[in-house]
This record gives C-alpha cells, sequence and structure tokens, in this order.
C-alpha cells in the first residue's frame, strides 16, 4: 500500500485506528480454548467485528514467538485471513528488529515476503546499514523508532547530543534514508508534549502512535500537536479494544470500543478538513 492509497483508506473510513493483536492465550475469552486455534479464533472474530472502523491491524510479534510453532501458525493463518482485506487494511508487524545489513535482509523477506506485511517495525541503533534492506521493497515501510512509549524512554532517548536529543537525531538523520513514502516513525502517545516539536522535525511523515488507552495517551493532544494535513497520524490501540470484555460477547464489546475511538477520530478529521 502507496502513502496515496493510506491516506485515501483514512479519509474514507473517517478513521485512523490500529488495533493491536498483542493476542495472549491467558487473557483471551476461556470459551475459546476449546478451538485447535483459539489465538487464531480470536484473531479472526475480533477482525470480523472491527475491519470497517479500523484501516490497520498490528500483530506484536512476541505473543506468537513466545508459543513457538503453534504461535507461527497462529500468525500466518490471520495473516492470510487479513488478504481479503488488502485494499482496505494496512498491516504492520510489530517486530522491532534491526541487525547488520545481511540479517536484516533476511528480516526483511520474512515479514514482506513470507509473510506479507505492509510494513515492519525497525530499531534504529546500529544505523542506516541496518535499516535500508527493509527500504528496497516498493510499496512496503519501515516504521522507525522515533520517540517510544515506555517508562524507560527516558533512559536514552532523552540523551542532550549537543544537536538536541538523541531521539530528535534519530528523527533527522533517518529522513536522509527514505522519503515519506517509505518511512513512518513510532511516537509515543505518553509524549505529548513532544508532538509538535516532533510534527515540526517531520512535517512529511506518518507516526505510529502507540500508547493511547490503556497506556494513558492523551487522543485529543496528539491530534492537535500531531496532525498534517493528510493526518499523518496511525493511532493503534490494543488492550482498551481487543480486552474489552472476557466473556462470549468479547467480538461486539471490541466493535463498541473500537466505534467510540473511531467516531471520536472522525471528528478530528472533519475538523481537518474544513
Amino acid at each position: 500500500m502507496n502513502k496515496t492509497d493510506l491516506v485515501n483508506l483514512i479519509h474514507k473510513k473517517q478513521s485512523f485506528l490500529c488495533v493491536g493483536l498483542d493476542t495472549d492465550i491467558n487473557l483471551i475469552p476461556k470459551h475459546l480454548l476449546k478451538h485447535a486455534d483459539p489465538v487464531f479464533e480470536f484473531n479472526k472474530a475480533i477482525i470480523d467485528a472491527t475491519h470497517d472502523l479500523a484501516i490497520g491491524y498490528k500483530p506484536n510479534l512476541a505473543f506468537y514467538e513466545s508459543m513457538g510453532l503453534k504461535g507461527w501458525e497462529s500468525l500466518e493463518k490471520t495473516m492470510k485471513y487479513l488478504e481479503q482485506f488488502k485494499d482496505s487494511i494496512f498491516t504492520i508487524a510489530d517486530a522491532k528488529r534491526g541487525d547488520i545489513g545481511n540479517t536484516s535482509k533476511m528480516y526483511a523477506k520474512t515479514f514482506f515476503e513470507q509473510l506479507n506485511f505492509d510494513s515492519v517495525t525497525v530499531a534504529p541503533y546500529m544505523g542506516e546499514d541496518s535499516v535500508t534492506p527493509f527500504l528496497e521493497y516498493k510499496n512496503k515501510w519501515v516504521i522507525l523508532l522515533g520517540l517510544t512509549s515506555n517508562k524507560g524512554s527516558s533512559d536514552f532517548q532523552f540523551l542532550e547530543t549537543g544537536e538536541g536529543k538523541l531521539y530528535e537525531q534519530v528523527i533527522k538523520k533517518a529522513q536522509q534514508w527514505a522519503s515519506p513514502e517509505q518511512l513512518m516513525f513510532v511516537i509515543g502517545a505518553t509524549h505529548p508534549e513532544e508532538f509538535k516539536n516532533i510534527r515540526a522535525l517531520a512535517p512529511d511523515y506518518f507516526f505510529l502512535v502507540p500508547g493511547v488507552g490503556a497506556q494513558g495517551g492523551d487522543m485529543e493532544k496528539i491530534c492537535q500537536n500531531g496532525m498534517n494535513s493528510e493526518c499523518g497520524l496511525i493511532i493503534n490501540s490494543a488492550r482498551q479494544i481487543i480486552y474489552a470484555s472476557k466473556g462470549e460477547d468479547f467480538a461486539e464489546a471490541a466493535r463498541a470500543n473500537a466505534l467510540a475511538v473511531q467516531s471520536e477520530m472522525t471528528k478530528y478529521l472533519t475538523a481537518l478538513s474544513a
């Protein structure tokens, strides 16, 4: 999916919601455990209930890798199921990979060829040659860790370099590697005071924004300070939506929460177009 398609999708659905498929077999409704693949059954039900309200899905790879072969099978089945929505859903592999070039090349092959994700999250610490193998794929995206939502982000990302904070240098440097047609940045919603500055640093780039909802991020502040003329935001919500209920009504509850988020997003998109 290219940038034009993504922007059009956002405005068509009046949504910039990405549903995080952080599927933990210990948290899904117990009645699903009777199935041969309860994780896939859970994902399928969440997708069926929310695909008209969301523009994307973001499986967190750790939740699948921790289950070994069965987890990978669940992930592959989820991605295959999403193929029917390939023109209306943007898929993100939340993998946070980053290694020397030949290893990154194999990671890129895994997520872009074998699993056919539209994008993958990448750690920038090892520099340009660890990122460029992911950029060799047409209409595929690198989502680079810029300023993350976790508490420990302050350990390194806010260090002063003499030319600004470290995360600011990452965002500025990475723009030399790829255009807004291929590159996005992860910017955590738990840092709303930074969004205005970050948008000034990267005016035309999309931001993937985790941390709204369960982690306490404020969507209104993010939109006020982070939107650009195209929207420029993909806001991820996982626990708030997928674990809205642990009963047999879990899919209906997920839809109700997704609808509430999408309705708020419509308000900001309407204001943007005014």
